[in-house]
């Protein structure tokens, strides 16, 4: 115990020392010109305050958006078969086509199989052939429609500079966002309320949007509202798809505000061909669902970069921008439930977990000083070593602090004596066996160590267990109990170890005092 190597000892206080320095930032009155490496912790929603948003993915509406295309395939399967047939028509999670000659329907349902995989293809009684995805398919489907709104909702909330936001899933189709530190969700609700499918489509020249309303309406064309408040008849398959987009930007143009675009490869070959092959007609520029522009194509657009336009302002053009950057939502989102933590009451839990900490602290100090006496005191030094760590770790980490993380804070002050009253009674134990100092010392640090072991595994598969299973404060409380158990085991043996053994060289007791 007592021959430690100056290289362990500097290892210790190196340690020590760094948890001291990356704690720092919690104490300083100006955070903002800090570098990245060197942060403060971050305060969750309940601590600084913010919006919370509950959203639900409308995924019934993407999977009749599916249907719509598959009715699509279907058509152009019977047309190049020349299959006679009746009353295609695209339900909410079907497609149903009747088809009367025997030979042709089970020539048509071989090839309606091969359309898309994870599709049931039936005969029903009437000579009716049911599409619909089976049910794993659909779930699969739904799964896939969540996660990819949540990687877009993640997208455009980074692109705000919104601080630490916590966006994860909730149940089977809903998301739920929190945002530290923002008051007002209402910018943020409109963005993402937004599905931002962009899309190129050739207006339908031969075709008046009143003959489209009189149903002279041929099916390759269909009629979308303008935002000028017109309409429009475009084809119904796009030129160029946004899924092509990889960049967008808001710029100036005679001095009008747009939005500039570019494609990746194969995009910018399909924009490039479509306008080179269509000039003079109009390209229309859909935005959910809506034409924003439909300029007419001048020349040849080559490079897989253009702009759009329209009467934009800056902001509505760095909006834009920002929504095409992050890509389209696969299905809109709804707000089911907002609400907003005023900053007031983060600082109140601030406040009251202090208190609580500052109390819980005390106390043992108290109770360890009276039980221990000098050796009571080393404790103290531990144990305000193993906060600076456990903050510095947090600091390091970038980890958000929540009001249940601050409890498993306060929990991990009372457990961090823990092993120092274990060590502490060894060695009484060992001096009533007649040991000298020095071997009761030894033995204490020894022999109490694989208990100590034993009974923070245990609490460290709690931890672990919280983590996995938890979500949001069950994590957060998960994430510093764990951090605790580790730095007080650090603390209570090791830097308890070297005051100890520093003590003994220098001052050579006859007797502990404890």
């Amino acid at each position: 115990m007592y021959k430690l190597s100056k290289s362990r000892i500097f290892i210790i206080i190196a340690i020590c020392l760094l948890g001291i320095f990356f704690t720092i930032p919690n104490f300083l009155p100006n955070k903002d010109n800090l570098p990245k490496w060197w942060q403060p912790v971050n305060l969750g929603l309940d601590l600084q305050g913010g919006s919370n948003l509950l959203l639900q993915v409308q995924v019934d509406d993407v999977i009749k958006e599916r249907m719509g295309t598959i009715e699509d395939s279907v058509r152009q399967v019977l047309r190049e078969n020349k299959i006679r047939y009746q009353n295609l028509r695209a339900g909410e999670n079907d497609v149903t086509v009747k088809i009367e000659n025997l030979n042709s329907r089970n020539k048509a349902i071989a090839a309606f199989r091969k359309i898309e995989d994870g599709l049931n293809v039936e005969e029903l009684a009437d000579g009716t052939v049911r599409i619909a995805y089976t049910d794993v398919a659909l779930n699969q489907l739904k799964l896939k429609i969540v996660d990819q709104s949540i990687e877009i909702v993640r997208r455009r909330i980074d692109e705000l500079g919104t601080k630490e936001p916590v966006i994860q899933r909730q149940g089977v189709d809903r998301i739920v966002v929190q945002l530290p530190g923002l008051q007002n969700p209402e910018y943020v609700k409109t963005l993402l309320g937004k599905t931002a499918k962009l899309s190129f489509h050739m207006v339908d020249s031969n075709t008046t949007s009143a003959d489209a309303r009189r149903g002279k309406l041929s099916n390759a064309s269909r009629i979308v509202p303008g935002s000028d408040g017109g309409s429009y008849v475009i084809s119904r398959k796009p030129v160029v798809s946004g899924e092509n987009l990889i960049d967008a930007q808001p710029a100036f143009q005679e001095g009008e505000a747009v939005v500039s675009f570019k494609f990746d490869s194969i995009g910018g070959k399909k924009f490039g061909e479509a306008t080179k092959n269509n000039v003079g007609e109009r390209l229309a520029i859909v935005l959910d669902n809506e034409v924003i522009s439909a300029p007419t194509i001048q020349g040849a657009i080559l490079g897989g970069s253009g702009v759009i336009t329209g009467s934009f302002t800056v902001k509505s053009a760095n909006d834009l921008a920002l929504l095409l950057r992050s890509g389209a939502l696969p299905a809109p989102l709804e707000v089911l439930e907002e609400r907003t933590v005023g900053a007031g009451l983060g600082a109140d839990s601030i406040q009251a977990g202090t208190i609580a900490c500052v109390i819980g602290l005390v106390a043992v100090i108290v109770f360890m000083i009276a039980a221990y006496g000098l050796f009571g005191l080393f404790t103290t030094v531990a144990v305000f070593m193993n906060l600076f760590l456990m903050l510095g770790v947090l600091s390091l980490m970038g980890a958000t602090l929540t009001l249940p993380g601050i409890a498993g804070v306060i929990l991990t002050v009372g457990m961090a004596v823990d092993a120092n009253v274990l060590i502490f009674e060894r060695m009484r134990e060992e001096v009533k066996l007649g040991r000298s100092t020095r071997d009761a010392a030894e033995a204490g640090f020894r022999e109490a160590w694989g208990t100590i072991l034993d009974s923070n595994l245990t609490t460290l598969v709690a931890a672990f267990v919280l983590f996995y299973f938890g979500t949001g404060p069950v994590r957060g409380f998960a994430v510093t109990l764990t951090i605790g158990i580790l730095t007080s085991m650090f603390t209570s043996v090791t830097v308890t170890r070297v005051i100890i053994a520093t003590w003994i060289e220098r001052y050579k007791p006859t007797r502990l005092p404890i």
